[in-house]
């Protein structure tokens, strides 16, 4: 099973369902994983239970929302594969500092404890400032693998990276093998 986990880039969670039903197309069986933010959070891009409701049809199966119900991922519910898709740069500090605070936080906690791969498909304002040394902290962390990604307005927002999400299956399947992706900067 992989786990498709949401984080709040809600500008972005499009490409991710594009990504995640092409997951499920290729007969994968997912676990879908929200923050708690993105499971409560009604947004100019959409309402939380449409959301809610496309995902469920995509995987047909619960969406995991707290860190309560990510915690078994690890040792007692293994994922052959942790996919965060968006991974926002709140969420990438978390990872790389070992914070748990939310269940997406958990889930990859639980993971990494079992030495499987997590493929990350960042979406941060702040990747090439405050957030470049977590890049680089997870970049040397075992079993951390990170989706191609670029400058998606290097003019107005000259800090911001933003994953090639049609990059997150090859990314997947090379992780799946424990290497990287390559390039990580496009």
């Amino acid at each position: 099973m992989i786990g498709f986990a949401m984080c709040g880039s809600y500008c972005t969670h499009q490409k991710a369902l594009e990504q995640m039903r092409r997951l499920a197309q290729d007969g994968a069986e997912l676990q879908p994983i929200f923050s708690e933010a993105v499971f409560s959070t009604d947004t100019h891009f959409g309402t939380c239970e449409a959301l809610k409701n496309e995902v469920l049809s995509i995987c047909g199966r619960p969406i995991i929302h707290t860190i309560v119900g990510a915690e078994p991922l690890g040792p007692r519910t293994p994922l052959e594969v942790l996919v965060i898709c968006p991974c926002t740069g709140n969420t990438l500090a978390k990872i790389a500092a070992g914070i748990t605070d939310t269940a997406v936080t958990m889930a990859a906690k639980a993971h990494l404890r079992s030495d499987r791969p997590l493929v990350i498909a960042l979406a941060s304002n702040d990747a090439l400032s405050a957030n470049l040394k977590n890049i680089g902290h997870l970049l040397t962390r075992k079993c951390v693998f990170f989706v191609p990604m670029t400058q998606d307005d290097p003019e107005k927002k000259p800090h911001s990276l933003i994953a090639d999400f049609s990059l997150v299956l090859p990314t997947l399947e090379w992780a799946k093998k424990g290497r990287q992706y390559q390039k990580i900067f496009i």
